[in-house]
């Protein structure tokens, strides 16, 4: 190679790099290059074929249930006098084991659980690797995938419309991915992986749903308040009444009642009838009881749900799969139900929609989502194994001939005239 160092006056050596010289350095070194890339292309996949981890693919069908029951019990008072109630509303729809309402709000909660779980010191080891990587939000993000019935190359092929934009939104499938050292810690990811997603959802909309019955015994007192003010009501409905016959006795009515629609409550009422005052003192006393009955049954239907709270907290706290919880919640509401007398309809109304929630959680994840196929694995990361490999071989061999490159051209300026 042609030594390209000038002299400067000093005697001194001053090195300067030209594109010939780069060229020239590539002729002369480009077979220990290849070798090298060659030898790292070797290394990096021995390397794969022994060390190399495994991503096995799981997919959870989101399956329809079909006659689906919702049993309502809603009380709106507007006032003291107004009530509007809503019993047993049942509902036969078509609808998907989760909703993507429902998926968005179990990815941001299950990490939590599967930290909870991690920790436990009875656990398994492999369990507990796995478990620790769920409690990762990025986990659920990274390794779980959604089909939805419309995806959204057909969303853009197709004209948008209600039914089309209901659909796109609605998760067919759930494909969950696991990485192993080898095939079976992989394919065993998998199903832990699928279980947790099953029983840990279940968990967690049964916990809300207990959580939802324990508000509601927190409304006691408001209850009795209302109670105390209609039965205060009462009173003054009875006088008044008593009041309007004393005076239809003093004046008895020589026409027809009049039928005009005025609210008696209002100041023109006074000048209405005797009749038609009376009338409306008896609707508002009527009412006031039909009320009163209805807060007596809603503080019945505490008593029972507060039986039911007693039993299951424990169980809530203590046991976090979804599966085996729900069959211990349903064990309690039929030993409740047994205790019932045979003409209680608040309590048997109470348990009735206990039970359509519980088996309604149960069914959905573990009826409606279901395993399509057994789970399938392979060998992941041979290029980058191999790329990884020509790459780390390629650099070291080019640091050695450039730092040999480098040595040689020190000596030729030490030794000048050699």
């Amino acid at each position: 190679m042609n030594d390209s160092s000038k002299w400067n006056d000093s005697g001194e050596a001053e090195t300067e790099i030209s594109l010939a010289d780069i060229v020239e350095f590539i002729q002369e070194t480009w077979k220990q290059l290849v070798l090298a890339g060659i030898a790292g292309a070797v290394l990096g996949f021995g390397g794969w074929y022994i060390l190399g981890s495994y991503k096995a693919e799981l997919i959870l069908l989101n399956n329809t249930n079909t006659n689906t029951n919702t049993n309502t019990n809603t009380n709106t008072n507007t006032n003291t006098n107004t009530n509007t109630n809503t019993n047993n509303t049942n509902t036969n729809t078509n609808t998907y084991g989760l909703d993507l309402v429902a998926w968005r709000t179990l990815y941001k909660s299950l990490p939590n659980l599967a930290s909870q779980i991690a920790a436990q010191d009875n656990l398994p080891a492999e369990r507990k690797a796995i478990y620790g990587a769920m409690s990762d939000p990025q986990w659920w993000i990274k390794n779980v995938s959604l089909s939805y019935a419309i995806s959204k190359e057909d969303a853009k092929n197709l004209a948008i419309s209600k039914d089309l934009d209901s659909a796109a939104t609605k998760i067919l499938s759930f494909t969950i991915f696991t990485d192993g050292l080898s095939k079976e810690s992989s394919l065993n990811n998998s199903r832990i992986a699928a279980e947790f997603f099953r029983t840990g959802g279940a968990y967690l909309q049964l916990k809300s749903l207990i959580n939802s019955y324990e508000g509601e015994t927190s409304t006691v007192a408001e209850i009795r308040n209302q109670l105390t003010q209609n039965q205060v009501n009462q009173n003054y409905y009875r006088e008044r009444i008593k009041t309007l016959e004393d005076l239809l006795k003093r004046f008895p009515n020589r026409g027809t009642i009049n039928t005009q629609l005025l609210d008696p409550r209002e100041n023109s009422s006074k000048y209405l009838p005797v009749e038609n005052q009376l009338i409306a003192a008896n609707n508002d006393l009527n009412n006031s009881k039909e009320l009163i009955a209805r807060l007596n049954d809603r503080l019945a239907r505490i008593v029972i749900v507060k039986q039911f709270l007693e039993q299951a907290v424990p169980m809530v706290d203590t046991q976090t799969d979804g599966l085996l919880l729900a069959k211990s919640l349903l064990n309690i509401e039929a030993k409740l139900r047994s205790n019932l007398s045979a003409g209680d309809l608040i309590g048997q109304l109470v348990l009735d929609q206990l039970r359509s929630q519980l088996v309604e959680t149960e069914s959905r994840f573990f009826k409606g989502l279901e395993t399509s196929t057994v789970s399938t694995t392979k060998k992941i990361g041979m290029l980058k194994a191999t790329a990884a490999g020509i790459a780390i071989t390629g650099f070291a061999m080019l640091a050695f001939l450039l730092g040999r490159k480098i040595m040689r051209n020190l000596k030729l300026q030490r030794n000048p005239g050699s």
